[in-house]
């Protein structure tokens, strides 16, 4: 009996002919189980399969065993995004594939920085040519550059010294436009941004956005060119960092994986911590609260403006965090720059918190006259003594909000970790306090008597 003819395996396409996934095509796949998918990894396109592979919880990374079929998936990688993903594999996944990678030393190399880095960004695939070589000799090496593909948007080529120290950056169409008979370093601009390999990815982010360019250049601090750091990589470390500020400016930790791939123990671990020292830091404003009690009692009317009182104060408060934290990510504001910021903010807190100050005293002028609510035979009393407060909890919350950011800094935090909720339970507090020390001078002869 003969057997039946066993099927051709399906063709693995070329990677120039294989279709890009949308983002709702790559989100799906993260949810395959890990061992189908090295055999998707396979059939997709290079820049989507490290996109992918980036996004991959590191419990389905870890769970991939060494084998031929990854090594190809990894093998087509830029060497910046395989030290990324070989960075969360196992130890024996990770040894294999360092051990068969064509480029493995390189990968080693990159995978020694922080990964949070310049050199953990950086890519080593770059166009060098010597000081001495003519146009004509640059362009041919160019042209034999065995490791450009379709994944390298070349821009520019570096000139370099003997000792590979970087002398100067050609952009590509001057190369192409030049005399093949002129010297590369002749046409070369001067090399005016650069960034060691130990700068913080955000730190580049920035010098980057400052100096207008799609790559920088990372040298040591002899001037030795290593690689350079490209606009993909920055765009990937912004919304990262934006991701990360945004979590963590709402009282919560960053996710290791997708919403929907997060467990629900692991989300209520990452926000039951901040949640709970909100919560205790709130019991301050029902200590306040009590204090005030005998307060309250004689003068139950006083109680309807806490909320707005409170309210207007951490509004303010979170408007001052919220700027201090944009500055501070755009290098606007530095530490030594507090004193400007409280110089800034006292007044446009008094200025701000007069603005609702008048509005909260006309309100209840206002609806005593039509009819709308009776706050009493000492009205004016009460509308002054919200006016009052507004001025001072505005103003308490501005500069307190402003300079939250830079204590959490000082003391070694993300400015962004739980600001805006923790200078909204400080005004609560402070803002009982400066309601009722306000009533206690406005009304002490009168309704608190």
């Amino acid at each position: 009996m003969t057997n039946p003819p066993t099927a051709s395996p399906t063709p693995v396409p070329e990677p120039d002919d294989r279709r890009r996934l949308t983002p709702e095509e790559l989100g799906a796949l993260i949810a395959e189980p890990a061992e189908r998918l090295v055999e998707q990894l396979g059939t997709l396109h290079p820049e989507d399969a490290a996109e992918l592979m980036a996004l991959l919880p590191e419990e389905t990374l870890l769970e991939l065993r060494p084998g031929q079929q990854l090594l190809d998936v990894v093998e087509e990688f830029a060497d910046d995004d395989a030290a990324d993903v070989l960075a969360r594999m196992s130890k024996d996944t990770k040894d294999f594939l360092l051990e068969e990678l064509t480029e493995g030393e390189t990968v080693e190399r990159l995978m020694a920085y922080d990964p949070e880095t310049a050199g953990g960004l950086m890519t080593t695939d770059v166009i060098t040519v010597r000081t001495g070589t003519t146009v004509g000799q640059a362009t041919e090496q160019i042209r034999n550059h065995s490791t450009i593909d379709e994944r390298a948007a070349v821009a520019h080529v570096y000139v370099v010294d003997e000792s590979r120290r970087l002398r100067g950056i050609v952009p590509l169409n001057r190369v192409v436009l030049a005399s093949s008979d002129r010297k590369v370093e002749d046409i070369a601009d001067p090399c005016e941004a650069t960034v060691a390999p130990t700068l913080d990815q955000e730190q580049v982010a920035r010098t980057m956005a400052r100096y207008n360019v799609t790559a920088i250049p990372v040298v040591t601090d002899k001037g030795v060119l290593l690689g350079e750091v490209t606009f993909d990589d920055v765009i990937d470390v912004v919304e990262a960092e934006q991701t990360e500020d945004l979590l963590r400016f709402g009282g919560m930790e960053v996710l290791d994986a997708p919403y929907i791939k997060t467990s629900l123990p692991a989300m209520i671990k990452k926000r039951a911590g901040w949640l709970l020292v909100l919560f205790i830091s709130e019991m301050f404003t029902a200590t306040a609260m009590g204090h005030f009690e005998d307060e309250i009692q004689r003068a139950v009317v006083l109680a309807l403006f806490i909320p707005l009182i409170i309210s207007s104060g951490g509004n303010s408060g979170s408007q001052a965090t919220s700027l201090i934290i944009r500055a501070m990510a755009l290098g606007e504001v530095t530490l030594a720059d507090w004193w400007k910021v409280v110089v800034r903010e006292l007044p446009s807190g008094i200025a701000l918190g007069t603005i609702l100050g008048i509005v909260g005293f006309i309100r209840i002028s206002l609806w005593q006259a039509i009819g709308w609510y009776d706050y009493g035979v000492h009205h004016m009393l009460v509308a002054l003594t919200v006016g009052l407060a507004l001025i001072g909890v505005v103003t308490f919350g501005s500069v307190a909000g402003s300079m939250l950011p830079f204590i959490l800094r000082r003391l070694g935090f993300d400015p962004a970790s739980a600001s805006a909720p923790f200078v909204a339970t400080l005004v609560d507090v402070s803002g009982i306090v400066i309601y009722f020390t306000v009533a206690s001078v406005v009304l002490g002869s009168t309704l608190l008597r």
